[in-house]
């Protein structure tokens, strides 16, 4: 009982991390490009130093076979490859013809972001049904990239011609996703293998965010240093931060 009120606690958080994340975009709107490069680097950090050091703690000491693991992270990451292109080819990467931006790639790629969040609350859940401190630290991770999460689903949106009023809507919509996704692991449990599968699949998704979609649209109108820089910074971010956890 303990653990499910800290699963629906931390997932509270990512509540207010998603939802600052997109407000922090809509107050800086004109710099959506710098954010879009800063976030690409803050998702890779997540798999690098949080995602990827539990999966292997926990082949440690389960003794689980990795190939397994790596399975789950190729499969998490075609499947929103997949997605992507099936759902959005004719649209996704128009970013070069800035004048043919569609208001409907921002609600898809929206809803694809809440159904991902929905889906970090249930790894938010089901960490916690392990124990608290795999739960504490899916739920950092977690915290850490929702901010970014919220900053992508309003520049999404936004940069694709939709409303500001309609941009901030589905940012709520995001925000609210994690703990709807928490709760629902209050009616079921999975075991420590199903986890670490979980874990492998949702950092398959990540990096395919990170690095095949959020980073390569932060420097569709230009290239600079600059942006580059910014990645950086997020991974370094993502670095200190998972030094304290």
């Amino acid at each position: 009982m303990m653990f499910s009120i800290m699963a629906i606690l931390f997932s509270l958080a990512t509540f207010f991390s998603t939802l600052f994340g997109g407000l922090f975009a809509e107050r800086f709107k004109n710099k959506l490009y710098s954010i879009m490069a800063f976030a690409a680097g803050v998702l890779l950090g997540v798999v690098s130093f949080d995602i990827f050091p539990e999966i292997i703690e926990q082949i440690k000491i389960n003794d689980f076979n990795p190939t397994e693991i790596m399975i789950a992270l190729v499969l998490g990451f075609m499947l929103f490859h997949f997605l992507e292109k099936a759902v959005l080819i004719h649209h996704a990467h128009e970013c070069d013809y800035v004048e043919h931006k569609h208001p409907e790639v921002g609600v898809l790629s929206a809803l694809a972001l809440a159904g991902h969040s929905f889906m970090d609350g249930v790894g938010i859940g089901l960490g916690f049904q392990v124990n608290a401190a795999i739960g504490i630290l899916v739920a950092i991770a977690v915290i850490a990239h929702d901010f970014t999460d919220g900053m992508n689903t309003f520049t999404l949106m936004f940069v694709n011609k939709n409303s500001e009023k309609k941009s901030l809507a589905f940012l709520l919509l995001d925000s609210i996703t994690p703990l709807l996704g928490a709760t629902s692991t209050l009616f079921f449990k999975v075991s420590p293998h199903f986890l670490v599968l979980y874990l492998g699949f949702f950092a398959g998704f990540l990096l395919y965010i990170g690095a095949s979609d959020i980073l390569p649209e932060a420097h569709s109108q230009h290239s600079s240093f600059k942006l580059i820089g910014l990645t950086a910074l997020g991974l370094l971010f993502i670095f200190v931060v998972t030094r304290f956890v």
